[in-house]
Parts: structure tokens; C-alpha cells; sequence
């Protein structure tokens, strides 16, 4: 790499090196690597089922402030979801990624899973889309919450698109017990066309969702799960589990009905899932994926090669990239994702819809920056770090 002297926005450093900030006011510098030709893989995988939970790309012209109608770079955010099906991946749309209930308001929602399900059909891909009852804030009773599910469900099979049934803040403030969240969920399941995708999101992702499925006891809660998932077993393709326990989702696929795919949300813990531990193995439905694309493909290509080794040497650089980004408070892991994002030149700017990319710190959002770059994520390493350099300076950070 070049080794001469550039002036960037927060001051001047030598290429190939950038500075970064510490939270103590300290810089220190760190040398950039190589940047590594990662190879496609179009087709999916055929040991593993994997979905990458994409981001949204806000307009950067867009009024994207908090609780303004969501403005969407509509190439940009489709031109993401391709990347991703070029790396193998299904994309789990309209998810947490993609700022539901944090700025991605139902009109938005709409037209981003119509958009989204057509280009995936196009492209011969694979999409599963969320269904909630976030259009739907006034739902107070369990009746309110059922025919909200029901509108979402309809809509997204519409589109084409598989159905991910969404954890429900609504559900959760109404439900009082496991008979009601079977009477809500139980005729959301009648309606649907083809399997489902469960999705049990912790409070960890969503405060709000604390205690769902009747309990805040864990294992109270998972035995309502279970009883669901086995009685509806033959419209449930899979559950998807974020807890951030590996020892809890162990425990869970083990107890799955044959034929129904645990599909892991453990964005801390997700090598040793997917992995296995020779008797059961989970497939994955990550938000980490969209941030780690390339590297995860390249994993997962050497899993289907039988090359656990190298599945295990792909995967290892970017665990701590994944961790940084879930991070608590973990429910602001899409602002870091964002951010990678811009730095990797596939957006225009480091914007969010609800103005959501002021909910991590120029310091954390930094070492974002040494992960990705460490793991060798970044394919213009000198753009990336003009970017950085730009944005530290523009946050009052100089070294």
C-alpha cells in the first residue's frame, strides 16, 4: 500500500494508518491490513440455512428525524439485499435489522417488503419477511392484537415472501398467560399458506418484550414455547431464538420437533451454534450476517466442504466485530451495522432512519471500524478510513 502523507478532515496521518480515539480522550494508531478478495457464492448453502436480518438505508436527503415518516434510499437499500444473495444468504427482511418499532414505520414497511420480495423472486432468492403488530399501537385487547397479526400476515404473503411471525409489543402488554398468547397466535398460524418462522426476541433486543410467552421465568416461558411449536408443528419451519444464551438454545433445539429448524439469533455465540455439537446444529437468522457477509460465506462454503477447520478459522475474526456491535445497550447494534455500511461504500451517507445514528459513540462506532478492518471486512481500507477520519472530525474528535 501507498505510504504517502494525506490531510484528511481530522488532520493529517500517514496512508495506510489511521488514528482512533479512546474514551479517555487518547489516540492511538493502527496500521490498516491488506484488503482480502472474498468470493461469491450465489447459491445457497446445503448444510446450513442461513438468512442475514438486513438494515435499512435511510435517504440522506430524507427528514429521518425522530418520529418523522421513515425516507429510504430505496437503490441503496436494494442494492445491499443483492450483496447478500451474492454471498449465499437469504435475507430476513422488515426485521429489528431493519428498525421495526425504532423508526421503520408500517407504510415504509410495506413498500420495503413488496420491493424486497420481488427482487428476491426475480433473482431466484430466498426471503422471509416480518409480520407484526407495530401498524397497530392502540391494539389493547387480545382480539385488537389477533387481527393485526392477521392484516400483517395477509399483507406479507401477498408479496410473495415466507412469513417470519414476529414477537408482538402489543401481544406482550395484553397476554396475560400462556391461553392468551395461544389465542392470539393459534389463528395467526391457521391463516398461514406455507411454514412459518417463530421468532422469540429477548428484552435485551426490546425491553418491552420482557416476559413474553406468559413468564419472565426463562424456563417457564420455553415450556410454553415448546407446547406451541409441537402442536403446530406442521406450519412451523423453524424458531427463531435471539436470547444471547448459547446454553438456552442448546437446550431448545434438542427439544424441537423433528423437522424444525432452531435458526439462531445469538449474535455473541454464533459459530459454536451453527457448528453444532455433532447431534444437533443450529442454522442462523442474524443481523450480525449483514455486517459480516463475506467472511460468514466464506465459513459456511467451507462447512459444506466438510473443512470444519476452516469454517472455524473464517468465522473466529468476526465474533468480536459481532460483540462489539450487540454491545449494551444491544437493542442499538443497527447503528454500528449502519455505520460499517457507509464505511464499506454501500451507502452514501452515515444517516438512519429515526435519526438513529447518534445512538452509539464516535468511540465505539471507531472500534467498529478496527474490527471490520482486523477481520478484513473492509475493501477500500483507505476509503473507509478517509470516512472515519471525515466523521471523527466532524464529531469534535482530533488527535
Amino acid at each position: 500500500m501507498s505510504t504517502a502523507t494525506v490531510t484528511g478532515a481530522a488532520g493529517t496521518s500517514t496512508s495506510g494508518a489511521v488514528s482512533l480515539p479512546a474514551a479517555d480522550g487518547s489516540w492511538r494508531t493502527v496500521h490498516l491490513h491488506e484488503p482480502r478478495r472474498w468470493e461469491e457464492h450465489p447459491q445457497p448453502y446445503t448444510r446450513r440455512v442461513a438468512f442475514a436480518a438486513a438494515h435499512v438505508v435511510a435517504d440522506p436527503y430524507g427528514d429521518n428525524t425522530p418520529g418523522a415518516p421513515a425516507r429510504v434510499d430505496w437503490d441503496a437499500t436494494l442494492a445491499f439485499r443483492r450483496g447478500l444473495f451474492r454471498h449465499g444468504f437469504g435475507v430476513a427482511e422488515a426485521m429489528d435489522t431493519a428498525q421495526r418499532n425504532m423508526g421503520l414505520d408500517w407504510a415504509a414497511v410495506q413498500e420495503l417488503v413488496t420491493r424486497s420480495a420481488a427482487q428476491a423472486q426475480e433473482l431466484g432468492a430466498r426471503i422471509a419477511s416480518g409480520a407484526g403488530t407495530d401498524h397497530a399501537p392502540g391494539a389493547t385487547s387480545l382480539g385488537a392484537v389477533r387481527e393485526a397479526y392477521l392484516e400483517q400476515v395477509d399483507f406479507v404473503q401477498g408479496t410473495g415472501s415466507q412469513v417470519i411471525v414476529m414477537a408482538s409489543r402489543q401481544l406482550a402488554a395484553v397476554a396475560e398467560g400462556e391461553a392468551d398468547y395461544r389465542s392470539v397466535l393459534d389463528p395467526v398460524l391457521d391463516r398461514a399458506e406455507e411454514p412459518v418462522i417463530l421468532h422469540w426476541l429477548g428484552e435485551m433486543f426490546d425491553p418491552a418484550l420482557a416476559g413474553y410467552w406468559g413468564s419472565r421465568d426463562v424456563p417457564t416461558a420455553t415450556e410454553a414455547f415448546l407446547r406451541l411449536v409441537h402442536d403446530r408443528a406442521d406450519v412451523v419451519d423453524g424458531v427463531k431464538v435471539s436470547l444471547l444464551s448459547a446454553e438456552h438454545e442448546v437446550g431448545l433445539r434438542a427439544a424441537l420437533p423433528e423437522g424444525v429448524r432452531l435458526y439462531t439469533g445469538d449474535d455473541f455465540n454464533y459459530p459454536e451454534l451453527i457448528r453444532g455439537d455433532g447431534t444437533h446444529h443450529s442454522d442462523a437468522l442474524l443481523g450480525a450476517f449483514a455486517a459480516v457477509a463475506p467472511a460468514a460465506s466464506a465459513a459456511l462454503t467451507a462447512l459444506d466442504e466438510g473443512d470444519e477447520e476452516g469454517y472455524d478459522r473464517e468465522m473466529a475474526p468476526t465474533l468480536p466485530l459481532s460483540r462489539h456491535l450487540f454491545e449494551t445497550p444491544t437493542f442499538h447494534y443497527k447503528t454500528g451495522i449502519a455505520f460499517l455500511s457507509w464505511l464499506t461504500g454501500q451507502q452514501p451517507g452515515f444517516v438512519m432512519v429515526g435519526g438513529m445514528q447518534s445512538a452509539r459513540s464516535p468511540v465505539h462506532l471507531a472500534r467498529v471500524f478496527e474490527l471490520a478492518d482486523e477481520a478484513r471486512l473492509l475493501p477500500d481500507p483507505e476509503l473507509a478510513a478517509h470516512r472515519l477520519r471525515t466523521w471523527l472530525a466532524g464529531a469534535g474528535l482530533t488527535p
